[in-house]
């Protein structure tokens, strides 16, 4: 028997189902969620009559549209109306729905979405994690497998726990 990837491991221990053509449903273990790509994915959930699949998997923040500055002003501090109904918008849709944790703004454990992962233990070894930012990836670096994710496949995410997706072919280096 050959050896197989760290990256063979991960997505063979989480394909639900693979279909001929190789497109694959995958669990996932974690789902990472922002003020940016979020807002269309609760409302499309709310308009179908659907609630997350497992809401302890998810683990949000504000981090895409949060000021550096003027926190003493709270909400005002964001200056721009689309950041700041952005940024409230993502706190009513987690206080609906839930979390297994959520760093909201002003939160002193907020931060970047891939930063708070790693630090707040939300990202592990072993597990798939997605989030709708292209940074994913980064999750890597920690033993994940990570992907970045559109705003539909949020949506697809927090309805399923899954998120479909064809196995990239390894390269030896």
């Amino acid at each position: 028997m050959t050896g197989r990837t760290l990256y063979d491991k991960l997505w063979d221990d989480h394909v639900v189902h693979t279909e001929e053509d190789g497109t694959s449903v995958l669990y996932i273990d974690r789902h990472l969620v922002h003020e940016v790509t979020s807002p269309q994915a609760f409302e499309g959930l709310r308009l179908a009559g659907r609630k997350p699949w497992r809401i302890t998997s998810i683990v949000a923040t504000a981090d895409h549209n949060t000021p550096t500055t003027g926190w003493e002003l709270g909400l005002d501090g964001i200056t721009d109306p689309t950041s700041r109904q952005q940024v409230v918008t993502l706190d009513e849709n987690i206080r609906s729905v839930g979390a297994a944790a959520y760093f909201p703004f002003l939160d002193k454990r907020q931060g970047i979405v891939h930063v708070i992962g790693p630090e707040q233990g939300a990202t592990l070894p072993g597990m798939t994690v997605v989030c709708g930012d292209s940074h994913t990836s980064t999750h890597g670096a920690f033993g994940a497998l990570a992907h970045g994710i559109g705003t539909s496949e949020v949506e697809h995410v927090l309805a399923t726990q899954t998120l479909l997706a064809k196995k990239a072919k390894n390269m030896l280096v």
